[in-house]
């Protein structure tokens, strides 16, 4: 692995060990968790327990596998091998090695190693299904799973493995080898370790696995709903700094306010597009800018689709983040395993590890970054062109010729642009047949997962060189004066980037401007103005 992908996944640990000190434990229990939850212990390293309902609901169904495990009869998952193995009937003296020897062939992942918030989420929504009392695991065995997650202990997880069915089995298995004090995992502080040892250090024994307990511990589609729950909460911000970004290029470009308007947006009653209309509205009203332009002397009817339909496109994905957040809640209420108990106590086979509901809602998603995306760089490109930006220098250059202003800032979000593109393809629907063709169709969703993560990164930075963009044309409008609104977002960005003038190296202008992306700086600003926007 690289040793910069290293050195910064040791500072995401050393960062996350910091928000941990100040949070206190979530609680698992047999209900579903929340967004918040799972944030809350992926990304900010908030530590967990186990809550008494869900110590009983564990109890309940380990008694009856245990009935199970001492039946003549084979059980699928307790006395039997594994997928196009299931026909052998394992012994009693045999299932331990069983159980371990599905973890350790399972755990062939490769590649780079996974962020440690996505590991965090994956442990935490397997401890979550355990918790549901519907997996017929030992409560010893998940307690240790909420300890390594309490102590921060993070396994080393792999790029390459999960065809998103029968689970995240390859990823998943790298996290139960470590439960078992195999492999790798880093410490709080990100410190690579053996997990034998890390688990020593922070009072944890290995688990040595019983009857069913390492599939219960494998078969689940945790990894790509972790994803999903975390590229959604992020996407929330996203769209609203892609409006926020709209409002500020309409206002620059001497755009209308007009298409904004109520009437005009319940015309098409879809509910994210009245949303991001009446944003817009909230960020441009009182504009100077705006009113400038208005009344018989300006001779342009319309503005481009840019500008004019950003209400629309925003909108849509909007509906889009509504909708996968609804098939993320529902999975996070779910209790993925096979075979599974039931309350009647009987143990059943299923199909409800196939990733079918999380890879098509992850694919969407990728097309709604692509898109909110290629309009936002449609915007930037329009200031930069004096056919188009209505009175504005070349390039936003200081003195063009000598300068060169953001022109190759918009070569940036052109390139990641088209990018995005390419991630937008549909990874779900693929399939590649697997384990002698037992497993014969399957969903492709933690590549969908995957592509998505690297998607939600490069919208933040395409809406980043925007604002940079939009911000430098509201200043070159003076003496103009735009929106209380937006004159607090770019009082808020200058004191990170300065003004227009000679050119500069732009490229720690624009990551700083990604930063107040990434953490809402540029949105609250607005709010001080507006109050929370939709």
């Amino acid at each position: 692995m690289p040793t910069r992908h290293a050195a910064s996944l040791a500072s995401a640990h050393a960062s996350a060990a910091a928000h941990a000190s100040a949070r206190g434990a979530i609680e698992v229990g047999p209900g579903p968790l929340g967004e918040g939850d799972v944030v809350a212990v992926a990304r900010e390293g908030a530590g967990v327990r186990l809550s008494a309902p869900a110590v009983e609901a564990i109890a309940a169904s380990r008694a009856v596998v245990e009935r199970l495990a001492a039946s003549a009869s084979p059980v699928y998952g307790v006395s039997t091998g594994f997928g196009a193995l299931a026909t052998r009937y394992i012994p009693p003296e045999r299932r331990a090695d069983l159980q371990r020897s599905l973890v350790r062939s399972h755990a062939a992942g490769t590649g780079p190693e996974v962020e440690r918030e996505v590991v965090r989420a994956m442990m935490l929504l397997r401890l979550s299904t355990l918790a549901t009392g519907r997996t017929g695991v030992r409560v010893a065995t998940a307690s240790t799973l909420a300890g390594m997650l309490d102590a921060g202990l993070t396994p080393v997880v792999r790029e390459y493995g999960s065809l998103g069915c029968s689970g995240d089995l390859a990823p998943l298995a790298h996290v139960a080898l470590a439960l078992m004090g195999e492999g790798e995992v880093r410490d709080r502080a990100g410190t690579l370790r053996p997990a034998a040892e890390a688990l020593a250090a922070a009072g944890l024994a290995p688990v040595v696995l019983a009857e069913k307990e390492g599939l219960a511990l494998i078969n689940g589609t945790d990894g790509m709903l972790g994803m999903l729950v975390l590229a959604c909460h992020d996407l929330e911000r996203l769209l609203r700094t892609a409006d926020l970004a709209a409002a500020l290029s309409i206002e620059a470009l001497l755009g209308t306010d007009r298409v904004l308007a109520e009437d005009l947006a319940a015309l098409r009653p879809h509910p994210g597009q009245a949303d991001a209309a009446r944003t817009m509205r909230r960020l441009l009203a009182g504009s100077e800018l705006v009113a400038s332009h208005r009344g018989p002397a300006d001779t342009r009817v319309q503005d481009a689709y840019s500008l004019r339909c950003a209400p629309a496109v925003s909108g849509a994905a909007r509906d889009t983040l509504a909708h996968a957040r609804l098939v993320a809640s529902r999975e996070l209420a779910a209790a993925i395993d096979n075979p599974v108990v039931l309350s009647d106590g009987r143990v059943e086979s299923n199909g409800n590890f196939h990733g079918a509901p999380l890879a098509y809602v992850l694919d969407f998603l990728a097309i709604v970054v692509a898109d909110v995306a290629s309009m936002s760089e449609r915007r930037s490109d329009r200031f930069l062109d004096v056919a188009r930006s209505h009175g504005l220098p070349a390039f936003l250059a200081g003195d063009p010729g000598v300068d060169s202003g953001h022109m190759i800032a918009q070569y940036a979000q052109a390139g990641i642009v088209s990018e995005l593109k390419r991630l937008a393809v549909p990874a779900s629907v693929d399939s590649i047949p697997s384990s002698a063709m037992q497993e014969d169709h399957v969903s492709m969703g933690w590549s969908a997962a995957r592509k998505l993560r690297r998607g939600v990164d490069g919208l933040g930075r395409v809406l980043a060189i925007e604002l940079l963009t939009a911000t430098r044309a509201l200043d070159l409008r003076a003496p103009l004066v735009p929106a209380p609104a937006t004159a607090a977002v770019l009082a808020a960005l200058r004191e990170h980037v300065a003004g227009p003038g000679p050119d500069r190296w732009l490229s720690p202008e624009i990551e700083a401007v990604v930063r107040l992306v990434e953490d809402g700086s540029l949105l609250a600003a607005a709010e001080t103005v507006t109050g929370l926007l939709d």
